[in-house]
């Protein structure tokens, strides 16, 4: 028995794996459809953490859609529902102590592309003047 498996440890068993139809279409619409995002959370929670493979491996996230698509309302809203925090949403965000803590404990993941082979600054690009901070950051990196 594994350990995600166990019950009784916090860890809940296995379910049933999702509907492929609405985890494509979550990812889709986080792209920049709140609205679609709210419906579907709202018919099944664990959406907020499902990933699609585009493919070859092109996995991308609900949060991975809108960290590149500077969709600081979406990225939010799914961040509030128990989406996992990453570094390209982070970066999007603005949010510059955490993605400095981020790069210094694993400078490599400045080049480490994320959906669709977006590059990081690019993500600190889309994320507005929020984000000037970490783009001004993370163009100190590639000096």
């Amino acid at each position: 028995m594994s350990v995600c498996e166990k019950a009784g440890n916090g860890m809940e068993k296995r379910s049933e794996a999702l509907d492929p139809a609405l985890t494509q279409a979550i990812v889709a619409n986080a792209h920049g459809d709140l609205a679609q995002v709210i419906e579907l959370l709202t018919q099944q929670p664990k959406l907020v953490n499902a990933a699609w493979d585009w493919g070859g491996g092109d996995w991308e996230t609900p949060l991975g859609a809108a960290a590149h698509t500077g969709q600081r309302e979406i990225a939010t809203y799914l961040l509030n529902h128990g989406a996992r925090i990453d570094l390209f949403a982070a970066t999007m965000l603005g949010k510059l102590e955490v993605v400095q803590a981020l790069l210094q404990a694993f400078p490599n993941a400045l080049h480490t592309p994320g959906p669709h082979g977006i590059p990081l600054i690019a993500h600190a690009h889309v994320g507005g003047e929020a984000a000037a901070p970490v783009l001004a950051y993370l163009e100190s990196l590639e000096a």
